[in-house]
């Protein structure tokens, strides 16, 4: 079965905000068997341009529990707190 990942390109406006909803996140992703892969910030741009310095990186069994987690009541409640805090491009890619 294919994995699935959920990539996100962010642009933190403030950073108390985005301290506690990155607190929050990890509380949805349980249910789901994600797990964080990689999370940094970007030092170079080898080819094109990005607006976002920052990137995360969370894998999940599959595809579908990638869904099920961004649908989820659980991490739905927490994008008014993430939209306050950051800009963030959340993309979904299977292997």
């Amino acid at each position: 079965m294919s994995q699935g990942y959920v990539v996100g390109h962010i642009t933190v406006k403030d950073a108390e905000k985005w301290a506690e909803y990155r607190g929050k996140v990890p509380d949805t992703l349980a249910p789901w068997g994600a797990e964080l892969v990689f999370r940094g910030h970007r030092v170079a741009s080898f080819s094109g341009d990005s607006p976002h310095a920052d990137i995360v990186v969370i894998r999940f069994p599959s595809a579908a529990a990638a869904s099920g987690w961004f649908a989820s009541p659980a991490y739905q409640a927490l994008i008014p707190l993430r939209e306050q805090a950051a800009e963030v491009l959340l993309l979904a890619y299977e292997d």
